[in-house]
């Protein structure tokens, strides 16, 4: 009988294991698969994301579709079009998967699925749904929903434009919530939230504009709050609850407002008792906010902690070494810009090895933070503008060849700079980042490593040339170097000719110095460059052919040199980037390359104090960036670097309104062109009212003769005008009057004559901005009655307005003649004609005599 039940037994066992391992090799279901293939006929696909899905095989076989093991249900699903674009119209074909468990439809266009939420709701099964970056325009609401065991939700990346509906705060089995960059709008519901399992939420990059809500913190087993520029504003709500889980809390770039130490005590206990003590806070992130006070000293007590940020609030006071006594951890300390005054004792030992330190804008000085030479795992610093004086210790200079980004500017140190040098075993993608601007270093210019990406040593006291730094380099090595800043130094001699060292080039900037001679033939070579500034030196010779190979080019800063020769015209053929072109005070001549109006891209064109004559090119309104008027995005004009992500910010200097100014933060909302103090001709065109966009314009000191254009008065958004010294003649355009904008205008010392038009702006200038005119009217004493006479003040018309007057007149008579003699010669000589009209005439005159007779009058 043992026997016989074991042998049973083994059957049994054996037709079992047949039977799961026949499940186990089956295929996929019969109506998933019929889903899936449905999808695949209709899902639009041009890069053949799907090209793996094979309609007839088994869908289980297919990449991104997982089955259950024994039931062969689909359970999971990934579709990804990153690699290219990918659109689905529908989800009908979804509810098929009843047991799908996994859903992940990221970089695909679902933008015509709006019914997604309602079709995803039939999925009982769910654990994690991620729908990341796929053009959803708007999160439906949902009386039921079906998501009881969802644990994950990614809806990142959208655009909603809508509030979150209320079931996303009805989830309790939620474990991870991402709602970054999709358009969100606040505010948060102010009520309880079922999120009791909620570890993650991340909301950033939206637009709330509203108080944080007390609630987040009730949540007990929070770890990682983000909600990094999301529109967070006011103080920090009271009687949070214990969160003493949570381990990252990023808040940056809102507007949050208080005093950082009341976030730490029991007031608040917006960071209560229990985290103050906890070993659990690893990462804090309040940078880019409005928190005022001093830090506090119950923030070293963090023993966790590993990163903190608090740069660019209203801090204050006082930090010294007991702010610190307990963070053994610390790795990254960013709190820049702020009022903060560093106080601590000149043998210090910290008791972090830190790799980042950014305190920037601190006082610090005037003695060198010897502390610095602890750290031994340093990565980069920030001790600009500190308040620091004296010569670089030689052991720092030695540290700060494993320093990647070293940024000690804006301080008094002096001496000289030695060798800087980086490892030799760096790898290609490594980069360094050096600012040493704003001292008083002096001495020759040092030569730098290989693997230096940017040197920034303006403003300095270097003297000597170039070749020592640019000549003299290791011809084994591939230099990285993209951006070279020596402004405002001592440097003389001429610009070397060996920039084929430095082929990586993008930004050069040498202005402000007494360099001699032309532009090396050698930079031709350089196929990144973007930007050049070699304004206020002492270069002689023509535009150099050499830049015509620097198609990059975006702008091109030679002003106030001893340049010379004509504009050739591959300026404008080759050098179609150009945003800036500043060649004022110079020496160059000849007419205006009619080529320089394919710049379409030109924001800024000074070509002031030169000897250019010829008219101004017609052709003016193809420069489109001065016809843009609603200039959208970025305000600034930044220069990205293929090996870092540190960026590099374009100014450019600008004489108007009588001063010089220099623009970066809003450089790329100024348009300005400056040709005055030249020999030009001619009349101001009409295409250059079309230049609608521009904000600065100076053409004075020519020759220019002719009327201002009428259509002047279309500029809706010019600042200041200079037409000054010129020979312009007739009456100023009543359509002056209409530019609300105009700050500075000046029309002195023309042939203009005539009632100044009456505007609001017009009236509030200075009557120097009129002399030297035979104009009369406010601003001006002249009354335009004085002389007992009354000036003609319509509105000047342009030439072509007063031909088409005399042709309408001209035509006028010629109709009316043609009309007359065409009906008095049927009369004359079609006899017939002119019996019927004579009776015609005979009966208006009866009936007339007897309506007079009715009435009385005869």
């Amino acid at each position: 009988m043992k026997v016989l039940a074991k042998i049973f037994c083994f059957f049994l066992f054996f037709i079992l294991g047949i039977t799961k391992f026949s499940v186990s090799v089956g295929i996929c279901r019969e109506n998933e698969q019929q889903a899936l293939e449905s999808l695949k006929k209709e899902v639009y696909d041009p890069s053949d994301s799907l090209s793996f899905w094979i309609v007839g095989k088994d869908c289980c076989e297919w990449k991104g579709v997982v089955c259950h093991n024994l039931t062969r249900h689909v359970i999971e699903l990934h579709i990804y079009g990153f690699f290219g674009y990918l659109r689905i119209n529908n989800l009908e074909w979804l509810p098929s998967l009843l047991n799908l468990e996994n859903l992940e439809i990221d970089y695909v266009d679902l933008s015509k699925a709006t019914n997604w939420l309602q079709v995803i709701n039939k999925l009982p099964s769910l654990v994690d749904l991620s729908l990341y970056n796929c053009s959803l325009h708007h999160i439906p609401p949902l009386l039921n929903h079906n998501f009881s065991s969802l644990e994950t939700l990614d809806l990142s990346r959208n655009n909603f434009s809508s509030s979150i509906p209320k079931w996303v705060f009805n989830l309790p089995s939620l474990v991870s919530l991402d709602l970054s960059d999709s358009n969100l709008i606040g505010p948060f519901p102010k009520g309880p939230v079922n999120f009791t399992s909620l570890m993650t939420f991340m909301a950033g990059f939206n637009s709330f504009n509203c108080l944080l809500p007390g609630w987040l913190f009730d949540l007990n087993n929070l770890e990682y709050l983000g909600l990094i520029s999301s529109g967070i504003e006011g103080a920090m709500p009271s009687g949070a609850g214990n969160v003493t889980k949570l381990k990252n809390l990023d808040l940056t770039f809102n507007n949050i407002e208080g005093e950082l130490s009341e976030l730490f005590n029991d007031r608040n206990n917006f960071l209560p008792a229990g985290l103050r003590n906890s070993s659990s806070l690893t990462e804090l992130y309040l940078g880019n906010n409005k928190l005022t006070g001093t830090l506090p000293k119950s923030l070293g007590q963090l023993t966790m902690l590993e990163i903190i940020d608090i740069s660019n609030n209203r801090l204050e006071g006082v930090v010294t070494e007991s702010h610190f006594t307990n963070c053994t951890q610390l790795r990254q300390f960013f709190a820049s810009n702020n009022d903060l005054t560093l106080k601590v004792s000149r043998n210090w030992i910290p008791p972090f090895q830190a790799i980042d330190i950014d305190i920037a804008n601190w006082n610090i000085g005037p003695l060198f933070p010897m502390w610095l030479q602890t750290q031994k795992n340093i990565n980069s610093v920030d001790i600009s503008n500190g308040g620091i004086q004296g010569e670089v210790p030689t052991w720092f200079w030695n540290l700060s060849s494993q320093i990647q980004l070293l940024d000690i500017s804006h301080n008094q140190f002096i001496g000289e700079v030695p060798t800087i040098s980086t490892p030799s075993w760096s790898p290609r993608q490594a980069y360094w980042l050096m600012y040493l601007d704003s001292n008083n270093f002096s001495g020759l210019l040092p030569q730098i490593s290989p693997n230096v990406t940017v040197i920034d040593l303006s403003n300095n006291f270097f003297s000597g040339g170039l070749s020592h730094f640019l000549c003299e380099t290791n011809k084994s090595r591939s230099y990285k170097l993209e951006v070279l800043n020596l402004e405002g130094n001592d440097l003389s001699g001429v610009i070397p000719d060996c920039w084929m060292n430095w082929p990586e080039l993008k930004v050069i900037i040498l202005r402000d110095n007494n360099l001699i001679g032309g532009i090396p033939r050698s930079m031709e070579v350089l196929n990144n460059l973007i930007s050049l500034d070699f304004r206020k030196n002492r270069l002689t010779g023509p535009l150099s052919s050499s830049l015509e190979n620097c198609t990059k080019l975006q702008k091109i800063d030679i002003a106030e040199n001893e340049l010379d020769g004509q504009l050739p015209p591959w300026l404008g053929t080759r050098l179609s980037y150009l945003i800036i072109l500043s060649l004022s005070s110079n020496k160059f001549y000849g007419e205006l390359p009619l080529e320089i109006c394919h710049l379409k891209d030109l924001q800024i064109l000074d070509l002031a104090n030169n000897s250019f004559f010829g008219i101004i090119p017609r052709c003016i309104s193809n420069l489109t960036e001065m016809v843009s008027v609603n200039k959208l995005g970025e305000t600034d004009i930044i220069y990205s670097s293929h090996y870092f992500e540190a960026r590099f910010r374009e100014s450019a200097m600008v004489t108007t309104k009588g001063n010089i100014y220099q623009y970066d933060k809003i450089l790329a909302l100024v348009t300005s062109m400056d040709m005055s103090n030249n020999n030009l001709s001619g009349d101001i065109p009409i295409s250059f009212t079309s230049l609608v966009g521009l904000k600065f314009c100076n053409f004075s000191k020519n020759h220019l003769t002719g009327k201002i254009p009428n259509g002047i008065g279309d500029m809706k958004v010019l600042e200041s005008l200079d037409l000054s010294e010129n020979q312009l003649s007739g009456q100023i355009p009543q359509s002056f009057s209409s530019l609300s904008t105009l700050s500075f205008l000046n029309l002195s010392y023309n042939n203009l004559s005539g009632k100044i038009p009456v505007g609001t702006q017009l009236q509030s200038f200075n009557s120097s901005s009129f002399q030297g005119n035979e104009l009369c009217g406010l601003p001006l004493l002249a009354n335009c009655s004085s002389s007992g006479r009354i000036p003609d003040v319509d509105i000047e018309k342009d030439e072509s307005d007063e031909d088409e007057l005399d042709w309408f007149y001209i035509s006028m008579a010629i109709g009316f003649g043609i009309s007359f003699w065409g009906v008095c010669s049927c009369l004359l000589f079609k006899r017939s004609w002119r019996h019927v009209y004579y009776r015609f005439l005979d009966s208006c005159w009866e009936s007339l005599c007897v309506k007079l007779q009715i009435w009385g009058w005869i």
